[in-house]
């Protein structure tokens, strides 16, 4: 089981170094911009590294989407991260849920889910898996609630997509911890990351506020257990920069009875 930490990518691996972490997340890219990610000069490095690498995909990716104009650039934009994020070695690319405009139909977002699915096949398919997070608030979201993630399977679970649970996003979307894999399992089939997270807000608050795992509203037992039930890597995308992550990551090497990796 690896534990590690989202972190800026000027240097993932001298970051990872600094928290004690066995693998690290990052963006490619201006997480809030269009643009697709540059060929990393360090990218040979990155291949033969021991840290397991994930790439997070920018904030602005909407598959979901009816609006033109923003779905078509999305699914671009993600196939082309996905392909960035094969050539440093990544072992997954994560994107949000995505959500439909106000007044739509829910099934216009799912059916454009399983679009971006067959246009990623038409260029010759994702190559490595695309895990799909579920997200902290919004009415008209794709995989907020348990179930509307469950119509999304529906829709692209014979694309064999994976996923990404986030806590701190089911505990603002009013999604109970307490057997949180079992019920996700029960949709998905698999989960294969955890974005360990604590919460500055309190239960179905749909706020996306990251805690420090001792510090928030979330019992820290709960991620813990999550991490458990699920047997799936752990990062934390929480405060503190390197000291606040270091913590985060080595509380939950302690009560999964981890030892650092440094030792």
């Amino acid at each position: 089981m690896r534990i590690g930490a989202h972190v800026d990518p000027t240097d993932p691996l001298a970051a990872a170094a600094d928290r004690q972490a066995d693998a690290v997340q990052f963006f490619l890219a201006d997480p809030q911009g269009w643009q697709a990610p540059k060929p990393r000069t360090d990218a040979e490095r990155l291949r033969g590294s021991d840290i397991d690498l994930y790439v997070h995909s920018p904030y602005v990716i909407n598959v979901a989407t009816s609006n033109n104009r923003i779905r078509i650039p999305s699914r671009k934009l993600l196939v082309n991260h996905a392909a960035s994020a094969h050539d440093i070695g990544a072992k997954g690319l994560i994107v949000h849920g995505g959500h439909v405009n106000r007044g739509d139909d829910p099934s216009i977002g799912f059916a454009n889910w399983r679009k971006t699915f067959a246009y990623a096949e038409q260029q010759g398919g994702f190559p490595l898996p695309v895990l799909i997070e579920n997200t902290a608030g919004g009415d008209n979201a794709c995989a907020r609630r348990f179930d509307a993630l469950a119509r999304l399977w529906d829709a692209v679970g014979e694309f064999g997509p994976g996923f990404c649970l986030d806590t701190c996003h089911a505990h603002a979307a009013g999604e109970d911890l307490l057997g949180i894999v079992d019920r996700v399992k029960a949709i998905t089939g698999r989960i294969d990351l955890i974005h360990a997270n604590g919460s500055k807000d309190e239960f179905d608050s749909r706020r996306d506020r990251h805690e420090n795992l001792q510090a928030g509203s979330i019992d820290p037992e709960l991620i813990v257990a999550a991490i458990r039930a699920a047997d799936a890597p752990a990062i934390v995308e929480t405060p503190g920069g390197s000291e606040g992550q270091a913590t985060d990551i080595a509380y939950l090497r302690t009560r999964l009875g981890q030892q650092d990796p440094s030792r």
